[in-house]
């Protein structure tokens, strides 16, 4: 797949599958505006990514108004936008009966408030180049967790969410989800270390598949560069699993 001269935005593209996905754009020939919380944690992945067409855009999307400056940034920078990929995102555990009001605005506003700020910030851009939109919610946005209802909440308003947009969006801008299971990422290690048992959660994590094992962030990034791509152009309003296989068996 070909992106030569394609200006993409990716949230969250320092780390996980979003800098996955920020080196699969750009070894397609795409110019990537990286979205991050700082410009540290920007300039250690920029640097060992030695690419003139990638710049970082700093904001938190947890803020509507932070959302909306950063996105404004990334197409200034890259003169308009074709591509908009919603990575940006945050796992935390909880019993239902232990959330408290901190733990579900943070599970809510990240995840799934600055999927639609972003988006919405993005819509004037995206329509005038004919352009998509890729979002990244989980397998837990189709099915439950246990402890990790917040979490659950925000990824299924974010599959939802896609297909409302898809609808109302089309034909001028498609919008499409990708679903992960389990993702070997620094976010799923720092989950196990905050479990009781860390060498317990990362085993059941790599068994949680029939695959038994986790997804590489690149696997994760083919499918939203698919998403992305002209192949998919009759694609919207698709929410797909890629998960080994676990919801199969749901």
């Amino acid at each position: 797949m070909s992106f030569d001269g394609k200006r993409v935005l990716v949230t969250g593209g320092t780390r996980g599958i979003g800098a996955a996905t920020v080196r699969r754009f750009l070894n397609a020939g795409a110019h990537v505006a990286i979205a991050g919380r700082s410009d540290a944690s920007f300039d250690a992945w920029h640097d060992e990514l030695q690419s003139s067409k990638a710049t970082a855009v700093t904001g938190d999307i947890g803020q509507p108004k932070s959302s909306r400056d950063l996105v404004a940034s990334a197409i200034d920078w890259l003169g308009g936008l074709d591509v908009l990929v919603n990575s940006a995102g945050i796992y935390e555990e909880s019993p239902v009966a232990e959330i408290d009001e901190a733990h579900w605005t943070r599970a809510i506003s990240i995840n799934l408030g600055g999927t639609f700020f972003c988006s919405q910030a993005a819509l004037p851009a995206l329509i005038e180049s004919g352009g998509n939109i890729v979002n990244i919610a989980s397998e837990s946005g189709l099915v439950g967790y246990l402890n990790a209802a917040a979490y659950c909440a925000a990824k299924g308003g974010v599959v939802n969410l896609t297909k409302a947009m898809a609808w109302e969006l089309a034909p001028a801008v498609r919008v499409n989800c990708v679903c992960p299971g389990n993702v070997d990422t620094d976010m799923m290690h720092g989950a196990g270390a905050l479990s009781a048992d860390e060498a317990v959660f990362m085993e059941a994590a790599h068994a949680h598949a029939p695959m038994k094992r986790m997804a590489r962030p690149e696997e994760i990034a083919d499918a939203i560069l698919y998403f992305a791509s002209d192949s998919a152009s009759f694609t919207t309003g698709v929410a797909m699993p890629v998960d080994g296989g676990t919801l199969s068996g749901a």
